[in-house]
């Protein structure tokens, strides 16, 4: 009996990440039978290499619009054809950002690049202590969560695998931004909360709340656009965007929809999970509880979540564009040029729209669930123990 048990949670579990392997890899194809033309030139690629010794540093002002500080340093190419071989490198440090005046360092990994006349730093090599940060984070997710945290692991890796193999190479395709956005987000909603809590009602109210959040921030995401009549031209990347040799050219409104809810679905999964496991909890504690009672509690539940959780999303996104809010604020012409910017519009534009859509999923999850756990349980238990006898 017990064995039936396990094989009943197993057996939805696997299927589900079963379904996410198989998504991700039809979708990458899909997604992928376009492309862009290679802007790269293949002759300058950057490469990995180790500062082995460093010969001279000077300032010079070779350049009539800048004094820059000179670092002349051998280098040992770490990877390609000429791994192994040590090479003369510069790098140029401009004298007015001082938060660069000490280089590079004997023993650090670095990109370097040789554009035909000689060897030029590029960046130092980070990601290899990104990538220790990020493995200790999974083994304490891991070792605190067990079960749960594995769970967590999987979803977070198959929704940034979706986001990167499906809804960036559809985008660079050509392909429709606002349809690939909402599938991107569906699939991270349902394979998140049925890997994270299992296939059952508990899970599906949660689906269902959190699904019709973020449908309706996109429909007033698209009512903004054009009300607003936003351009999606914000900043240089917006312009760069546009000049990508793609066959379609990429729609910078879409851009915008698609980041406000890929970026408000997150906020809205938490409060629809968090109202459905309370609920289910409740209703594991008191069976009999009826609809209306269970979304009355649901909504309760709801408004102490919603403060915290809007200005969670609201403080996220203003700590993302701190630096081009600094920007803004010194260099505007007053409070109506700030606030009329496309650029703060939008920003403006995100945090609103991902707190409606917060407040939008809390009624529906309440519903949803109230609709699924105020049944009563006579069948569950006439079941459960038709099963016992046999």
């Amino acid at each position: 009996m017990k064995q039936k048990s396990i094989i009943k949670k197993i057996v939805p579990y696997i299927a589900v990440v079963i379904f996410a392997v198989l998504f991700l890899y039809f979708g990458n194809m899909y997604a992928s039978q376009g492309g862009v033309a290679d802007i790269h030139d293949r002759d300058f690629q950057s490469v990995r290499a180790r500062v082995t010794h460093i010969w001279d540093v000077h300032v010079d002002d070779e350049f009539e619009w800048m004094s820059a500080t000179i670092i002349l340093f051998d280098a040992e190419i770490r990877e390609g054809v000429e791994s192994g071989s040590i090479v003369r490198v510069r790098q140029y440090l401009d004298i007015h950002f001082p938060y660069e005046v000490h280089g590079v360092n004997v023993g650090d990994n670095i990109l370097i690049q040789n554009f035909g006349d000689g060897w030029f730093f590029i960046e130092l090599v980070r990601i290899n202590m990104i990538v220790i940060l990020g493995a200790i984070f999974v083994l304490l997710l891991l070792l605190f969560g067990r079960m749960k945290g594995l769970g967590a692991v999987l979803s977070l890796g198959f929704t940034c695998t979706a986001i990167f193999a499906v809804f960036i190479p559809s985008i660079i395709s050509g392909m429709n931004i606002y349809l690939s956005a909402i599938v991107v987000c569906v699939f991270s909603v349902i394979v998140t909360l049925f890997i994270l809590n299992g296939v059952n009602k508990k899970s599906l109210a949660a689906v269902i709340g959190c699904l019709g959040g973020i449908v309706a921030a996109g429909v007033i995401t698209l009512i903004m656009n054009n009300v607003l009549r936003l351009t999606g031209l914000l900043d240089s990347e917006s312009i760069h965007l546009l000049n990508i040799p793609t066959e379609t050219p990429i729609d910078l409104r879409a851009i915008i929809f698609a980041g406000i809810i890929i970026g408000a679905s997150g906020a809205i999964m938490d409060v629809s999970v968090s109202i459905s496991s309370a609920l289910w909890e409740l209703r594991e504690q008191a069976p009999k509880l009826s609809f209306n009672k269970l979304f009355k509690s649901g909504t309760n539940i709801g408004r102490d979540i919603l403060g915290s959780m809007a200005n969670t999303l609201v403080l996220a996104y203003i700590g993302s564009s701190l630096s081009v809010i600094l920007l803004l604020i010194v260099y505007s012409d007053g409070l109506n040029d700030l606030l009329n910017r496309e650029m703060v519009v939008v920003e403006l534009l995100k945090a609103i729209i991902g707190s409606l859509g917060i407040l939008l999923a809390i009624p529906l999850t309440a519903v949803a669930c109230a609709a699924f756990f105020a049944k009563k349980r006579k069948a569950d238990s006439f079941c459960n123990e038709a099963i016992d006898e046999v």
